[in-house]
Formats: structure tokens, sequence, C-alpha cells
């Protein structure tokens, strides 16, 4: 028998050079749509209540809004881009969405949140969901299908994404406090550049075929209705569901956080601009950990990733509940960088060693995205009046024991188990 020799291992450089085009296309367009999504969501919470004085209730409303648009929209969204595989009228979409960006905010949003906070609510979330809240969705699993047809690993380009967003929170704290206008115009600026790449990128029918011929699945196969219905009916669906539902307290946590580190300090303007710095480190930390996180994943398992991702998540919450001086508080947001690349990383590997790699779309934007949307707009109004009557510290501990309780039950309900052909470490 002839002996093999050991294969070298590639530098980081070589790694890199051959990545191909599409690779950085397709980072530069998660860097560019996250620019966007900075510019008019970072400080959110804060421009609401310090231009139109809403309460954290009627803050916690207009969340909700766009977490139901997102929640609707998720598994339509999921099943267009299943049936597209890489072709970009999606995306198009959502491109266009993210230019109109400053003029949908400065022209109508505003006027309406001067006249009817319920209208201007609903018409900020509903352009939230379409362009955002679920067009993250659509971008991430295209970039993960893409990504296993060229032959890079999907955090090493969704960590672009993540920078991008470090790159712009650095300023909108600077820019609120000039003019909120700004930001908004940083969105446009953003999605004008994220279509130029979009435009760029190749999806010709060789990639279309070879995803194809990869899964054997055909125009008949194609992600339909009666696959979701089927979908639900597995128990192994609903052991992901319930940990989705404790994943999901971060975005609860995370929408009026803001205003929270933000209220310990004398002056507003102070300490807008120091949680832009704050978010920024993170998102930075959160950038080297997106990098990292396949590797780590590769080695512990899929399962075991999403156990540590919930357990870093109940550590962030409960502690910032328990900690009071400013620089505590800090350091606990912080652990925002190591979670959320370990729960994107570990929940796409498992979807798609556990489940049909060829609805991975569908099963990403109707497991995490929807359940996420349906928790955060159930609970955002319900956080929001519990932050005004309970304070900021009980609402986290609350939060923090719901997380704690489903890590617990996924411990053991996930599944160790591949299905046939599929490894973790290649994905």
């Amino acid at each position: 028998m002839t002996e093999t020799t050991p294969t070298a291992k590639k530098s980081l450089v070589e790694i890199l050079k051959g990545m191909g085009k599409e690779y950085y296309l397709l980072s530069a367009m998660l860097f560019f749509f996250f620019v966007a999504w900075a510019g008019c969501y970072s400080l959110l919470a804060v421009w609401l209540q310090r231009f139109f004085n809403l309460t954290g209730a009627q803050i916690g409303f207009a969340y909700g809004v766009f977490s139901v648009t997102a929640l609707i929209l998720a598994p339509v969204y999921g099943m267009i881009q299943d049936r597209l595989i890489l072709r970009r009228h999606l995306l198009f979409f959502v491109g266009i969405m993210l230019v109109l960006c400053g003029p949908f905010y400065i022209f109508i949003i505003e006027p309406l949140l001067r006249t009817n906070v319920i209208v201007g609510s609903v018409a900020l979330g509903l352009y939230m969901g379409f362009a955002f809240q679920a067009g993250i969705g659509a971008l991430e699993s295209y970039t993960e299908r893409f990504g296993r047809v060229a032959g890079f690993e999907f955090g090493h380009a969704r960590m672009w994404g993540t920078l991008g967003w470090a790159s712009t929170v650095a300023l909108t704290g600077i820019l609120i406090n000039i003019d909120p206008h700004y930001n908004f115009y940083l969105s446009t600026f953003g999605g004008l550049i994220f279509l130029i790449m979009l435009v760029m990128l190749n999806t010709s029918e060789q990639f279309s075929r070879k995803m194809l011929d990869q899964y054997k699945i055909d125009n008949q196969k194609k992600t339909s209705l009666v696959e979701i219905i089927n979908l639900l009916k597995m128990p192994a669906f609903w052991a992901v569901i319930v940990w989705v539902l404790g994943s999901s307290m971060y975005g609860v946590y995370d929408q009026q956080f803001m205003r929270y580190f933000v209220s310990k300090f004398t002056d507003q303007a102070e300490g807008a601009q120091m949680y832009g710095f704050l978010n920024s480190t993170q998102v930075f930390i959160e950038t080297i950990c997106t990098f990292l996180a396949p590797f780590v994943v590769n080695k512990i398992g899929a399962k075991n990733g999403l156990i540590v991702a919930s357990t870093i998540m109940f550590c962030r919450i409960g502690l910032s509940g328990l900690v009071d001086s400013t620089w505590a508080i800090a350091a606990v947001k912080l652990l925002h960088g190591p979670e959320v690349p370990m729960v994107m990383i570990s929940f796409f590997k498992y979807i798609t060693t556990r489940f049909n790699p060829a609805m991975s779309a569908t099963i990403y934007l109707v497991g995490l995205t929807l359940i996420s949307q349906i928790v955060s707009a159930i609970l955002a109004p319900v956080a929001g009046h519990l932050y005004d009557t309970w304070g900021f510290g009980h609402t986290y501990l609350l939060m923090a024991a719901f997380v704690l309780v489903t890590t617990i039950i996924s411990l053991f309900a996930l599944s160790n188990k591949t299905l046939p052909g599929t490894k973790e470490a290649n994905i």
C-alpha cells in the first residue's frame, strides 16, 4: 500500500489568497450591510428618547413592530432564497431598501413621529423589518450557502460584517451629537456600496449547477410550504427551537441596553459618545472571535458550541443585573464579543449537519430569525414596561433565569449525531 504524504498546512496569507474574489465581494457586502445597519440602529433607542421623548414602553413598541414584520418575512425570505439558490434577486431588493434609509428616516419617519408616535413607530418597524431584521438572515444564509460551493468558511466572511458594525459605531456616538441625519446618510452610503459589490458578484450557472448537484436536488424539490410543515413535525427541530427561545434573549437585552448605559452618565451626550466607543470595542473583539469561531466549533462540535454560546449569554445578562459601576457594566457588555460568533457559527453547522443542507436558508430564517423575532415582538414591549417599573437590573436577572432554563434543557435535547455523509469540520 502506498503511503500518502501529509498535506502541508497552509499559512493564513496562503488561505486568504486562495479564497477567490467571491469571498472578498461577499465579505464587502456584509461589511457595508452592517455599516448601513449600524448607522440607523446602533443608537436608535437613544435617538427616540432624546429627540422625540419616547418612554421605554413606547420604544419597546417600536422594536416590537419591526420584530413582527421580520417574523412574517423570515419564512418568506427563506423560501424565496432556497428557490433562487445563488441568484441575487432578493438581495437586490434588500440593497435598494438600504439605499432608501437616509431619505426614509429624515423625510418620512421623523415627521410621523412628531405628529403620531404610533404611526411613526409602525412605519419605522416596517422599514427595519424589511431591510435589516429579515434582510440580514437572507444575506447570511446566502453567504453560508455560497461558501459551501466556493470553498470558504461562513465565519471568515461574516467577521467582515462585524468589522463594518465596529467601524461605524465608533462614529455614530459622535455624529448623533452633531446631527443624527449624518448617521442616516451613512446608512444610505453603505447601501450604495452594497449594491455595487452585489452587481460584481459572480453567480454564473456553474455555481448554481454545482449546488444542485452537490445536494442531489432538482427543480421539483425546492423548498415549499409543505416542507416547512414537515419540518415542524420533527422533534429534532423543536429541540432547536427550545435553544433559540433562550438565545433570543440577547436581542431583547440589547435593544435598550444603550439607555441603561447612558443613564449612568450625568451628561447624556457624553454617555452616547462613550457607548459608541464601548460598542466599537465590543464589535472589534467580536470580529476576532468570528474569525476564530469556526476553528473552535469544528473542534468541540456544533452542539457544544451552542451550549457554550448560551452559557456566555447567561453570564452576560445575569452579571448586567448584578454589577452597578459604569466600568463593570462595560466589561460585562464585552462578553457579547465571543457570544455572537459562537451562536452564528454553531447554529449554521448544527442545521447543515442535522437537517437537509438544501433547506439551510429556510431553517435558518424560520428556526433562528423567525423565532427570535416572535420572542422579541412579545417581550420587547414587556421588557420596556419592566425597565420603567422594575428597573434594568431586576429585568436582566429575570431574562438570565430564562436563558439558564433553556440551556439546561438544550444540553439534553440537542443531538450529537450528524446526518450520513456530513461532517462538521468540513462545513
